[in-house]
């Protein structure tokens, strides 16, 4: 019986060598070929003391854990918790990186940096699969990022004092708060104020609708009813109405606050008796039959120019 065993345990000993001198073969040929093109390992190999056995081990990965931490962030309770939001995409993460405090970027081979120039805490080369996995996007692209959320101190006292400032009443779709902040940005905004009511800046959709802007146009979410009565009688406050003076008629300052509101009913009640002057943005031609009303994120950035264009 001795005899019949022993030749059985050789040649399991021999094709398990062969099989880690196959594996040391191609793991040394991957990190030259990684090496000339620059790109990391798809793996690493890892051989026990005994040399019978191996595992195979990714280099760089996000564990079960780490992606259901991810998906957590899609919800706001989650997001306020742990004090952190999800950014994706090539242009938007690069945008964010450096400006927000970054504790993981997981990215493919694909994209065109290295981890050795990445200001975040945790960089993981992934797969196109483990990425999709994690990603919040019906679309995944080539890079994840989770970010600190800031912690900005600013009153609407200050702000308006000299500068233009946007007070948000109860905007509920990301999609318009993102692009209201990319139109805050490109028209030199620095501050928005938000009912508490006004939907969460740090919402995936709302994230990727800012297309970066988020790292320049700061948000603060206020008792907006409150902020507002303190100055007003110092500070102009506008907000667009249905009665309002022609906006391209109205003197207009180069400082003050202007209110946008709700998609569906504008400027509530409370928050207009704050208002100093009643702007309108007329349709044309007059008296004609048209839309009821404009899109807040269009009618945003028609103020906003309007604004700039004067001063």
């Amino acid at each position: 019986m001795e005899q019949e065993v022993k030749p059985k345990v050789k040649a399991r000993q021999s094709r398990i060598i062969t099989e880690n001198l196959f594996l040391f073969i191609y793991s040394l040929a991957s990190a030259l070929t990684c090496k000339i093109k620059q790109t990391p390992p798809p793996f690493k190999v890892w051989v026990t003391k005994n040399n019978y056995l191996y595992t195979l081990k990714k280099n760089g990965m996000l564990s079960k854990n780490d992606i259901k931490e991810i998906k957590a962030l899609e919800q706001k309770k989650f997001r306020s918790a742990k004090g952190l939001f999800v950014a994706e995409g090539h242009k938007l993460v690069n945008e964010l990186l450096g400006n927000f405090e970054c504790i993981l970027v997981a990215a493919t081979p694909e994209w065109d940096r290295t981890g050795s120039n990445i200001p975040a805490t945790r960089f993981e080369t992934v797969t196109p699969d483990e990425l999709k996995r994690a990603s919040l996007l019906q679309n995944p692209q080539d890079i994840l990022a989770v970010f600190r959320i800031p912690n900005y101190q600013c009153q609407l006292s200050t702000a308006a004092t000299g500068n233009l400032v946007l007070a948000l009443d109860d905007i509920q779709d990301p999609g318009n708060l993102g692009t209201i902040v990319r139109i805050a940005d490109w028209f030199g905004i620095r501050d928005i104020f938000c009912s508490k009511g006004t939907a969460d800046i740090y919402n995936p959709k709302s994230v990727q609708a800012t297309m970066g802007a988020i790292a320049r146009v700061h948000l603060h979410y206020i008792d907006l009813k409150k902020e507002l009565e303190s100055i007003r009688g110092n500070i102009p406050i506008y907000g667009t109405f249905l009665d309002g003076e022609n906006i391209y008629s109205k003197k207009l300052s180069a400082n003050g606050v202007i209110i946008m509101g709700n998609e569906g009913n504008g400027i509530c009640q409370a928050i207009e008796q704050t208002v100093t002057d009643k702007l309108l943005i007329p349709a044309w031609p007059s008296g004609e039959k048209t839309s009821e009303s404009l899109n807040v994120a269009v009618a945003t950035a028609i103020v906003c120019a309007e604004f700039r264009r004067r001063n």
